[in-house]
C-alpha cells in the first residue's frame, strides 16, 4: 500500500487544532491565575472540552485547567486566587464564581448536582 493511499488517521489532525496542543502546556499548569484564565478562554471553543473536563472530574485532577474549568486538590475553583489572604470583596466574587462554575458544569452534562463534582468553598 502506497503512502499516497494510506488511510488519513483524523485523531492526528484534530490534534493540531486543540489548543493544548498548539500553545504552551505549561500554560495549564501555570501558577499565575492570569495564566490560568487564559487558558481557560483557550478551552472554550475547544472540540474536546466536554469529554477533558467529564474525564479530569472522573479522576479527580489534582491541579490545572481541564475542560476550561481551573482543578485545585481535585475540586473545581472558580478561580485561582493570587497568594495572600483574600480582599472582602474578593470572597464576595468567589461565591458568585463558585455558582457560575457549577452552572457550567451541569450545562456541560458532567454533574446533575452539587454533591455530584466536588467544588472548592
Amino acid at each position: 500500500m502506497s503512502l499516497a493511499l494510506a488511510p488519513l488517521d483524523v485523531s492526528v489532525e484534530m490534534e493540531a487544532n486543540l489548543p493544548c496542543r498548539k500553545f504552551d502546556p505549561d500554560l495549564w499548569f501555570s501558577d499565575q491565575p492570569a495564566e490560568l484564565e487564559l487558558a481557560k478562554s483557550l478551552c472554550g471553543d475547544c472540540p474536546l472540552r466536554v469529554e477533558c473536563l467529564a474525564g479530569a472530574v472522573e479522576r479527580a485532577e489534582p491541579w490545572g485547567v481541564w475542560g476550561g474549568e481551573i482543578f485545585e486538590r481535585g475540586a473545581v475553583v472558580p478561580r485561582k486566587r493570587p497568594r495572600g489572604r483574600p480582599r472582602k470583596e474578593d470572597l464576595a466574587r468567589d461565591a458568585a464564581l463558585r455558582v457560575e462554575a457549577e452552572a457550567r458544569l451541569v450545562a456541560s452534562g458532567v454533574a446533575t448536582s452539587r454533591n455530584a463534582v466536588r467544588l472548592a468553598a
